[in-house]
């Protein structure tokens, strides 16, 4: 991902690259953590949802109604980061919004299966962690 600032007409290559996206998406997972973690155990998607009632932690019933609400918080979220982002006249959606995937979507172009395999882990991890 690259972000695009322009000045005039001559766009300004910013340049932050995988590592710099990939900890200004972990910094934030962090600092929600410690802002609502104490509240509901900072369950910010639902594969962490659907890992802690797998691990008996939390009720089918509670799964359902916090995959609900964190699915509209996600739409909530990219109704903001569209808000900001469309702020600039070279703007578009075409390359996706902060997205990212499997396929043409991977910067290396990985397979579903490997997306799946590392969201499975990395999620796993997480939960040991937290």
């Amino acid at each position: 991902m690259r972000l695009i600032a322009t000045e005039g007409t001559t766009p300004l290559n910013l340049g932050i690259g995988l590592v710099g996206v990939s900890l200004a998406f972990g910094l934030t997972v962090l600092t929600m953590a410690f802002a609502v973690g104490y509240i509901s155990g900072c369950h910010l998607k639902p594969a962490v949802s659907i890992g802690l009632c797998v691990g008996k932690r939390f009720s089918v019933a509670e799964l359902v109604q916090y995959s609900i609400r964190q699915v509209i918080g996600a739409v909530w979220g990219a109704g903001v980061l569209y808000v900001i982002a469309s702020g600039q006249e070279c703007f578009s959606l075409a390359g996706g919004l902060a997205s990212n995937g499997f396929g043409e979507h991977s910067p290396g172009k990985y397979y579903l299966m490997v997306a799946w395999v590392a969201e499975v882990v990395l999620t796993f991890f997480f939960l040991m962690i937290i």
